[in-house]
């Protein structure tokens, strides 16, 4: 003879299950979703970053090429050359870049 509630359930059953899945799935969409949006800050940040120091430094070298046509004008154009070089071997100028600046030391 089966008696009524004699078999009783364990845990909390398929709908509430389901529910749990549903809820742990989209807290971890959030955090990914958030996680994402946190690298991709930092990366634009670093990128503008870099962008700012080669202005820099190309700047730098644009008020020294003045002095370069005074003096010894020979030993600061090739130094020049080789901080070009230097830059463009790290990544700093693209090679446009690198070729305006050649361009600009050796036609003045």
């Amino acid at each position: 003879m089966l008696v009524r509630g004699s078999m009783r359930r364990r845990g909390p059953g398929l709908i509430g299950t389901v529910a749990r899945t549903a809820v742990i799935a989209g807290t971890a969409t959030a955090v990914s979703g958030g996680m994402q949006r946190r690298q991709a800050e930092r990366a634009e940040q670093a990128a503008e970053a870099q962008q700012f120091q080669a202005m820099n430094e190309q700047q730098a070298m644009q008020q020294a090429a003045p002095a370069a046509s005074s003096g010894a004008a020979a030993n600061d154009v090739i130094g020049q050359l080789e901080r070009l070089a230097a830059l463009h071997t790290s990544g700093v100028l693209t090679d446009t870049e690198l070729a305006d600046q050649k361009a600009k030391i050796l036609g003045s």
